[in-house]
């Protein structure tokens, strides 16, 4: 039986696969963390839905052309769900190609995520915006 929470979480996978971002947003709680890695392009944490949909996702969408998290494996422990998977993506400025994998980190309170924290390999991620 999936729990609550790795439904959630499957579902805001499946949500930003469809470019539907106000479903994503609408599981993120009023004051969650959201933290991408350090060098990541978009490193650092932020905090609140709007925080995160203009710090990250506008630029994913803006800055990228077909950015994907696809996800590979769920790990539940209990308010805790990591997910690994592999991301991709053109950067529009250099027409250049990425995949690299990622770890995803989400803390899940009452049917919300109160923080994410992002790990991937942010050097892969650094060589597709070199011209």
């Amino acid at each position: 039986m999936i729990s609550k929470n790795l439904e959630g979480v499957r579902a805001v996978y499946d949500a930003f696969a469809k470019g539907d971002i106000p479903t994503v947003l609408e599981f993120l709680s009023a004051d969650i963390s959201w933290t991408e890695a350090e060098g990541f392009p978009y490193g650092g944490t932020y905090i609140g839905p709007s925080a995160v949909l203009s710090g990250v996702f506008m630029k994913l969408g803006s800055e990228w052309d077909n950015f994907s998290a696809i996800p590979h494996e769920f790990i539940e422990a209990g308010d805790t769900i990591v997910v690994l998977g592999k991301y991709g993506g053109k950067f529009k400025a250099t027409n250049k190609i990425f995949l690299a994998d990622f770890a995803h980190v989400w803390k899940i309170r009452n049917g919300e995520a109160i923080s994410f924290r992002q790990y991937t390999d942010t050097l892969i991620v650094d060589k597709a915006l070199r011209a």
